[in-house]
């Protein structure tokens, strides 16, 4: 399977990696480094899209993941992205105009690049073989603007990215998956770059407080509802615990806060009605 990555992204080379720091765009990265120091041909680039829909820590995340494997970095501002009135709208295709904005920049970087003499570059992402069976209208964006996917394309799954990213001795074998700020906000309700920043908050404190994998779902502007494991619902039951909570999340702007009982499920904003520019079929998962 590694071999057949190298050789794929050998084929692909000189390419620019649309780079999160996450498992699927570390492996990517980390293969197409591999594969230009093997045929020679001239190393990846990374870029990252900075903008208030990303995660606080993300941004670090990448630049430390970058030093780590030897990736030459870029990172574009893209936060324009919050003013597009599809955005706004925040209707279930929303994801499909936010990657196409980033995307296109991408481009138009790579473009500029070849009007300056230097080589062409092919624009590679990091979907995985499972995502293509997600809820992701991303990938329709990446579709029409003729972006590579080299791990979906060979049929590699999330669990082979992980075991080839422990192979490869990557850092981010085991990070969890960290989805865009706005895959938090309820269908209709506008991203505001104050929401996005307090969600972010919140989900900052609830790392600090010892929740790893949690999300911040925001109903309305001014109210949280936070998911995480089920096996860690018991923790809130301590008075001191919900206690301190409570207070952060109310000094952070939310008029309310509740606890989902079910847990965390990827995608939950996704159960409300079905997509209104794509209705999954019967089974298909979703992601978010």
């Amino acid at each position: 399977m590694i071999n057949s990555l190298l050789h794929l992204l050998s084929d692909l080379a000189p390419s620019v990696i649309a780079f999160s720091g996450g498992v699927d765009s570390s492996l990517l990265a980390k293969g197409a480094l591999l594969a230009s120091e093997k045929s020679g041909t001239l190393p990846p680039v990374g870029v990252f899209a900075v903008s208030p829909v990303a995660p606080r820590g993300d941004i670090e995340t990448a630049r430390k993941t970058a030093r780590e494997i030897g990736l030459d970095l870029i990172e574009i501002d893209t936060s324009a992205e919050l003013a597009l009135p599809a955005f706004q709208r925040n209707a279930r295709d929303r994801c499909y105009h936010c990657k196409k904005y980033r995307f296109s920049a991408m481009l138009q970087m790579i473009r500029q690049w070849k009007e300056e003499g230097k080589p062409h570059r092919t624009l590679l992402d990091g979907e995985n073989a499972d995502d293509r069976g997600l809820w992701r209208p991303g990938e329709r964006a990446a579709a029409e603007l003729g972006i590579r996917s080299p791990l979906a394309e060979l049929g590699i799954t999330k669990e082979d990215v992980r075991r080839l990213a422990r192979r490869l001795n990557l850092s981010a074998a085991e990070r969890p998956s960290s989805p865009c700020l706005a895959t938090r906000i309820l269908y209709g309700l506008t991203p505001t770059p104050e929401l996005l920043r307090r969600i972010d908050d919140a989900e900052t404190l609830l790392h600090s407080w010892g929740f790893p994998v949690c999300r911040v779902r925001a109903d309305s502007a001014v109210t949280a509802r936070i998911e995480v494991p089920a096996a860690d619902i018991p923790r809130f039951l301590e008075r001191k615990l919900k206690e301190t909570v409570t207070a952060g999340f109310l000094r952070l702007g939310f008029a309310a806060v509740s606890l989902d009982l079910e847990g965390f499920v990827s995608g939950k904003m996704d159960r409300a009605q079905p997509p209104a520019c794509h209705t999954p079929p019967k089974g298909e998962k979703r992601t978010g």
